[in-house]
């Protein structure tokens, strides 16, 4: 059984997992999927058509938007604003508004596991890995590798980490795919190539 705050709109056409914990002001639109044992905190959007997995934590104030994918288990800090338009305008030519239609929707996916910081900005058309990290603050305009430690405007990796969350020792690239294993937890993980860490 789902909690939904009495504050919070849920459109009749979006789906809602069971255990989901949906918190004060939240709105969520039409044809939206949430999955199970997620919550979402208060003053979160999520717009139609986005999915969010299983067991993912939405912090407070993050705007989720049509055309995001969340897989399982990923954190979502306060404030966090995923965008999905690569040229926005919001009217046409003749001057007349613009609707949903008139425009490009680019995607965003989040793999499983990932964690992205306090007030981050995720442009469209970005991939963020399973397990990686967005430091607070940051500003993602391209692919993040799985496990990556990325931060700043623009973001850029800065290293690596385990699932457990232990930071892998620092280098400066992978030149090809390569095992570590966690001096924290002794879980062996694969850092794919990634020659490019500027």
């Amino acid at each position: 059984m789902s909690y939904i705050h009495p504050t919070a709109d849920i459109d009749a056409e979006a789906l809602v997992g069971d255990k989901t914990y949906i918190w004060q002001h939240v709105q969520v639109r039409s044809q939206a999927k949430i999955g199970s044992e997620c919550i979402i905190g208060k003053g979160v959007f999520i717009d139609f058509g986005a999915i969010v997995g299983n067991r993912v934590k939405v912090q407070n104030y993050a705007n989720i938007f049509r055309g995001v994918t969340i897989e399982d288990g990923v954190f979502i800090g306060p404030s966090v604003c995923f965008t999905n338009d690569m040229f926005p305008r919001a009217v046409k030519m003749n001057g007349e508004l613009q609707d949903y239609r008139d425009w490009k929707c680019y995607e965003t996916r989040v793999k499983t596991g990932a964690g992205i910081g306090a007030g981050s900005i995720i442009v469209c058309n970005t991939t963020i890995g399973k397990w990686a990290i967005v430091g607070a603050g940051s500003v993602v305009t391209r692919d993040v590798p799985d496990y990556a430690i990325v931060y700043g405007n623009p973001a850029r990796i800065k290293g690596f980490v385990c699932p457990c969350g232990n930071k892998f020792p620092s280098r400066k690239n992978i030149e090809e795919d390569e095992i570590v294993t966690c001096s924290k937890c002794n879980t062996s993980t694969t850092l794919q190539a990634c020659p490019d860490l500027s």
